[in-house]
């Protein structure tokens, strides 16, 4: 396996942590595909991707094509006369014509127990939908969306207050693990992938930020999916008033840690109770207690401080 010719394409950390666990292996890729860098934080400068910057850290080549579509593109990756290209959430459509290259295909290492779960956000859907596992899966790369045939995958357990960050930590490691143990078995042909059960098929679309709007319609129990699934980007919230009262400005408050508890039915968005065991707030079915929230600008703070700050108590919140 360490005599084999790779290419690897990846983006954000949970790619990096494929590329160090195959450069660590021994095997160091020909050439890493990246995208190009964007701008980032509050003072938008340019910021290279972690995979991007692993791979100048360690003196491997790396190309940042704004699309694999380009013909010149092309011919680059076909001159290194890769035998497989490994990619990890890439972030940009492989063309049949970059498909066909690597001498043994393209490899996906996928955040999910394919076919459930394709797409952009499959570790957020896996919590919004009260899963009781997750996992990763090693996936042949065909031109549809995530639905190449599966050389194997490998479940986690789902715990209770499970969020996007430590799920993604956790299928990050167990990815680059499992891509190191089977990538010599797969190039050698000793494991047959088998093709997925369209009809068990699920699709995890990108996140938008409007989507970790908390809509107290809900139950407690979405609502409290939805605040670890969106933990910590983009960051579940909601809007209140911004003294307490009718009028002014409403606030946009993050969530950061929040339980459901049973309780009496009242007016979803009614505000029950704050203070130190939190910010209670009524939901189309039972109550969710705040407990971790972040005032806009400000750091995170407990609920105890929060209530300090903010009296909602009775205030119905839209």
């Amino acid at each position: 396996m360490k005599d084999a010719r790779v290419i690897f394409a990846g983006t954000p950390e949970f790619a990096r942590v494929s590329l160090a666990a195959l450069a660590e292996s021994g095997v160091t890729p020909e050439l890493v595909l990246t995208q190009p860098d964007r701008p980032s934080g509050r003072g938008k400068r340019m910021t290279a991707s972690p995979v991007k910057r692993y791979a100048e850290e360690h003196g491997i080549a790396v190309m940042q094509p704004p699309t694999l579509r380009d013909a010149s593109v092309q011919a680059e990756l076909s001159a290194l006369k890769p035998d497989v290209m490994i990619v990890a959430a890439y972030g940009l459509i492989l063309p049949q014509d970059v498909l066909d290259i690597p001498a043994s295909g393209c490899i996906n290492v996928h955040a999910s127990l394919l076919p459930r779960w394709r797409g952009a956000a499959p570790i957020q859907a896996a919590i919004l939908a009260g899963d009781e596992s997750s996992g990763i899966s090693l996936m042949s790369m065909t031109a549809g969306l995530d639905c190449g045939p599966v050389y194997l995958s490998e479940s986690v357990a789902l715990t209770d207050d499970e969020t996007a960050g430590s799920l993604h930590d956790r299928l990050a490691t167990l990815g680059g693990e499992l891509l190191v143990a089977n990538l010599g078995d797969i190039l050698e042909r000793r494991i047959t992938p088998v093709e997925q059960d369209e009809a068990a098929a699920c699709y995890a679309g990108k996140v938008q930020k409007q989507d970790a709007e908390l809509d107290w319609s809900r139950s407690a129990e979405e609502l409290q999916r939805q605040v670890r699934a969106y933990n910590p980007v983009p960051g579940a919230f909601f809007f209140a008033p911004s003294n307490g009262a009718h009028g002014g400005d409403p606030l946009r408050i993050k969530c950061w840690r929040a339980e459901r508890i049973s309780c009496a039915q009242a007016q979803p968005g009614t505000v029950l109770a704050s203070g130190h065991d939190g910010v209670v707030i009524a939901c189309g079915r039972d109550a969710l207690n705040l407990l971790e929230l972040q005032l806009p600008g400000k750091r995170r703070i407990a609920a105890r401080e929060f209530s300090a700050q903010l009296d909602l108590v009775g205030r119905v919140l839209g």
